[in-house]
């Protein structure tokens, strides 16, 4: 049976003001887990940023072509994230319990699905990549360029799942520094190689978005080769083949109990911000040019919400599991206050970024006029998206309340924020600002919502056997 010694919400709630935690501890804590986690979200969206710039200097479709086609992999991650996050959620638990066999298990659980997702993908993007483009744009050319694009990339979605399963297992076991160096390395060797084959550098022919293609390609080959030769020492937690499919049934189903929930979440979210691009995407060449740089300079700002929200989950989870609740519950009160002061600086980091932003890629002058516009109303955005990140994905999420992301998605983003933007855009003719403004009302929307879950405290629980 779970472990059931979670205090009652009444004594949750008296106790949350008497536990002292100590602040440099803390503090040492989260950043020690976060300024990594978050390093390596930097180095990961730099792979999109150097797409994005690389291309934009060759021509706005290209870039825009190999923009809307990375919404493939994006969905795929989506998959790939959920069970991943499962994983984490219990392995953070089971580490803090120290309990080395059970990660063991854990770590074969996710290696399996997140490898039958990764086949899943490559084999749509190798047999049907033109109707999957056609999703996203009507556009001829575009199309045309993200199904070359698509035919490369794809075999590196064969390597996502089997790397982020490694990656993964090494920040819940502390090895956040090897995970950063890791990811490092894949990304500067990815924007070396997107250099030589984009612009034909060292007499190799110039490849546009193929050769984004084959850098993305070669740089995670790269990225699994470092992840299993650092894996290796003893205090790493490695897959078993032999017990490959001798699944605990009760660990599978704790698995399955985090993971279906995060799956739901995770696909709601995952489809509604494709969903998003593909509306834009169908308003014209011009503003989905500018959402893609858009969304490039959002991911690139968000990556510190990212480590946050990453620290808090494995922070809160690490203490869950190891029976200290009321300190687990204090932590979370802490990192949900953090996640407010990330918000607004967020939003400055934005506003200020602008300028310099708009003058960095190829874009007509119909382009720059929608994109930035298109910031004003993403400087807005940034509150909701850093106190949702850090709060659901992390604190919630820590402690098994996983359910919560899934239903508040349906509301916000399936039943407000994608019929408005769809109607918008299709049936009543917006301007692009109004349509790309109900794209945002999902993670600004919610923020009460999302304070009243957090104070039901039902995210405060040990769920470990």
């Amino acid at each position: 049976m779970a472990n059931k010694s979670s205090a009652t919400h009444s004594s949750n709630k008296s106790t949350t003001n008497k536990i002292q935690i100590n602040n440099k501890e803390f503090y040492n804590k989260l950043f020690t887990l976060a300024l990594p986690i978050a390093f390596q979200n930097l180095m990961l969206a730099s792979v999109a940023a150097a797409d994005a710039l690389m291309l934009g200097r060759i021509a706005q479709n290209e870039m825009t072509a190999v923009s809307l086609a990375t919404q493939i992999q994006f969905i795929q991650n989506m998959f790939i994230a959920a069970i991943v996050a499962a994983g984490s959620i219990l392995a953070a638990q089971y580490y803090g319990k120290k309990d080395h066999d059970t990660l063991q298990k854990i770590f074969n659980i996710i290696l399996f699905f997140s490898g039958i997702t990764s086949i899943l993908f490559w084999a749509g993007c190798q047999l049907a990549p033109g109707a999957l483009m056609n999703i996203f744009t009507s556009d001829p050319e575009l199309i045309a360029i993200g199904i070359s694009y698509l035919r490369i990339a794809s075999w590196s979605y064969l390597l996502t799942g089997v790397s982020q399963c490694y990656l993964a297992m090494l920040k819940v076991t502390g090895h956040v520094v090897a995970v950063a160096c890791i990811s490092s390395s894949a990304v500067i060797s990815n924007i070396v190689l997107n250099g030589i084959f984009i612009f034909g550098l060292f007499h190799f022919p110039q490849m546009n978005s193929k050769g984004a293609a084959l850098a993305t390609t070669l740089a995670r080959i790269i990225e699994l080769i470092l992840c299993i030769a650092i894996n290796t020492g003893r205090d790493h937690i490695q897959p078993s083949l032999k017990k490959f499919f001798g699944w605990n049934k009760l660990l599978f189903q704790d698995f399955a109990k985090q993971c279906l929930p995060l799956l739901g979440g995770s696909l709601l979210w995952g489809v509604g911000f494709t969903s998003y691009t593909a509306i834009i995407g169908h308003m014209g060449s011009d503003c989905a040019a500018a959402n893609s740089i858009a969304a490039v300079i959002r991911d690139l700002i968000c990556c510190a919400c990212n480590g946050i929200g990453s620290a808090a989950g494995i922070m809160v989870g690490y203490e869950l599991g190891a029976g200290r609740l009321d300190i687990g519950k204090a932590y979370g009160h802490k990192l949900k206050n953090i996640s407010w002061v990330i918000g607004f600086a967020s939003t400055a980091i934005v506003l200020s970024l602008t300028p310099l932003a708009v003058n960095m890629v190829l874009l007509s002058d119909e382009a720059k006029y929608y994109f930035k516009g298109m910031m004003i109303i993403m400087a807005i955005y940034m509150i909701g998206r850093c106190v949702n990140t850090v709060v659901i994905n992390g604190v919630l999420d820590g402690g098994g309340d996983t359910i919560f992301d899934m239903y508040s998605l349906a509301v916000s983003m399936w039943c407000i924020a994608i019929p408005l933007a769809f109607l918008g855009a299709f049936v009543f003719h917006w301007h692009v600002f109004a349509v790309y403004a109900c794209t945002c009302l999902d993670e600004v929307g919610k923020i009460p919502w999302v304070m009243i879950r957090f104070r039901k405290y039902k995210w405060v629980q040990n769920l470990t056997r």
